[in-house]
């Protein structure tokens, strides 16, 4: 690497700039992205920009240009190209189902996908395809893109100029960045997916219970045994039966939990944030005043996860109590009256992933941060069903501030480290996520009079409406034109 930057030093300037404008652009235009993303070369003329090679003001002003002009190409192409990929074999593979999601799901998100696409390597390279190929308007497509070019060449290109000396660390570490993300957006998906399927099967130890008596193996039981185990379900009552359904609900919660939680805490660990938890514990420790402790520790004394808890179990009581409906199976129980019992559950699951970081000598709550993030989510859901939405708006952005003012504290305290906050914030995120998700689909589910897939325990009928029964005619016989009836 130090002899590339010394070759590259001797270069003509305008010849670096055209030389990164052209990459920069064909990262969209030509899809090049996918195999080679930008951030490395946005980060050499930032280096090249502190070492004096290149003037920074015009290596802002040039990469930015060549990245706006990339976008519009890839935008142009697929609103010219579109169409007839859809109407080509690969479109017809897809489905037009798939595609309508996809011009749905770009609708209800807009310019914002568009400027969060711009920070996620490869999805910057498809996302101006898409908006072209779904018919997203150029007037509404360049102010978000713009915004997003302007911020990641800005944050890529000043961070290779600030880096200076330690332009291999800074570029191995976004690299890792990069690749975070893009496995914390593949955890967020599958959380969503998750609580869809959470909401189609309210029930879902009956409705794995169903699939896997559809295996070879256990249908052969089930034919030869099955009048036994009829008569053994007869013998159980309902409440047994709800009680059974729940626990081994609250088991595959547990199980799910756990896995999530040690995938958010490896993502992040191999990111490379540990390297900044030193940097911001040190930043913190010098602005440390008497006064501000003191208010700290009230902060973090008084948002305990237990009494959080606590609250969640009294709000879900009056809420339910004042007639919204809940239905006998693990979802609902779990959204309504024991809204409380999967936040125990989490403080468990905080505990054996440890999120609080390695050193937590001395805290006295160190699941604080996860359990307090997913009681305030949780609480903000309950109160925010069903209002108009100024009033859930107010309720989340308190919830959020709640959540920033302990966390802030504990690491102003020293309680908690940067990369540790992080991951037990997302994993409460991820623990709200996944009921809120829920709820919403089988809310969906019931307004279009449809049945989640767990009532009949067929997965063959999973996701389809109920058919309305034909009346079979008395007999099969033919009548006479003197037949009375």
């Amino acid at each position: 690497m130090p002899d590339l930057l010394s070759w590259l030093q001797e270069l003509p300037p305008l010849l670096i700039y055209l030389a990164a404008a052209a990459i920069v652009a064909a990262e969209t235009a030509v899809i090049v992205g996918l195999l080679m993303p930008g951030e490395a070369t946005l980060l050499l003329v930032g280096f090249l920009a502190y070492a004096g090679t290149l003037r920074l003001a015009p290596v802002l002003v040039a990469m930015t240009a060549a990245a706006v002009i990339g976008d519009t190409l890839a935008w142009r192409a697929g609103r010219r190209y579109g169409p007839r990929l859809r109407a080509s074999g690969v479109g017809a593979r897809i489905g037009a189902h798939r595609w309508r999601r996809a011009d749905s799901l770009l609708d209800r998100l807009g310019g914002r996908g568009v400027l969060a696409a711009r920070w996620i390597a490869f999805a910057r390279t498809l996302a101006p395809r898409l908006a072209g190929s779904a018919g997203m308007p150029y007037r509404r497509f360049a102010p978000w893109n713009l915004a997003g070019v302007a911020s990641w060449v800005g944050a890529s290109v000043l961070a290779g100029y600030l880096a200076g000396e330690s332009y291999e660390r800074v570029s191995k570490l976004l690299g890792q960045a990069t690749g975070a993300v893009l496995a914390l957006l593949l955890c967020l998906l599958g959380v969503v997916l998750a609580g869809r399927w959470l909401g189609r099967n309210p029930d879902p130890v009956r409705a794995l219970a169903a699939r896997a008596a559809a295996l070879p193996p256990l249908r052969w039981l089930r034919s030869r045994y099955g009048v036994l185990f009829f008569l053994v379900a007869m013998r159980v009552g309902p409440a047994w039966s709800l009680l059974t359904n729940l626990v081994l609900g609250l088991a595959l919660l547990f199980v799910a939990g756990l896995a999530v939680a040690l995938l958010l805490e490896a993502v992040v660990r191999h990111s490379g944030l540990g390297v900044l938890d030193g940097l911001v514990a040190d930043w913190f420790a010098a602005r440390r005043t008497p006064g501000v402790v003191d208010a700290a520790q009230a902060a973090v004394s008084g948002l305990r996860g237990w009494l959080l808890i606590a609250a969640v179990a009294v709000v879900a009581a009056v809420v339910t109590g004042r007639g919204r409906p809940w239905r006998a199976d693990p979802l609902g129980v779990l959204g309504t009256v024991g809204a409380a019992v999967p936040l125990v559950l989490l403080v468990v699951v905080a505990d054996l992933t440890d999120p609080g970081g390695p050193d937590r000598a001395g805290d006295l709550f160190p699941t604080q941060n996860a359990v307090v993030t997913a009681s305030l989510g949780t609480l903000a859901w309950l109160l925010s069903r069903g209002v108009r939405w100024p009033v859930g708006v107010a309720v989340w952005t308190a919830a959020s501030a709640g959540v920033v003012m302990v966390t802030g504290a504990r690491l102003y305290l020293g309680l908690s480290t940067a990369s540790g906050t992080v991951t037990a914030v997302l994993l409460g995120i991820a623990w709200t996520t996944v009921f809120v998700v829920a709820w919403a689909t089988r809310d969906r589910l019931a307004d279009g009079d449809e049945r989640p897939a767990a009532t009949d325990g067929d997965p063959a009928r999973r996701d389809t409406p109920p058919r309305p029964r034909r009346r079979r005619p008395a007999s099969r016989v033919p009548r006479g034109p003197a037949d009375p009836c």
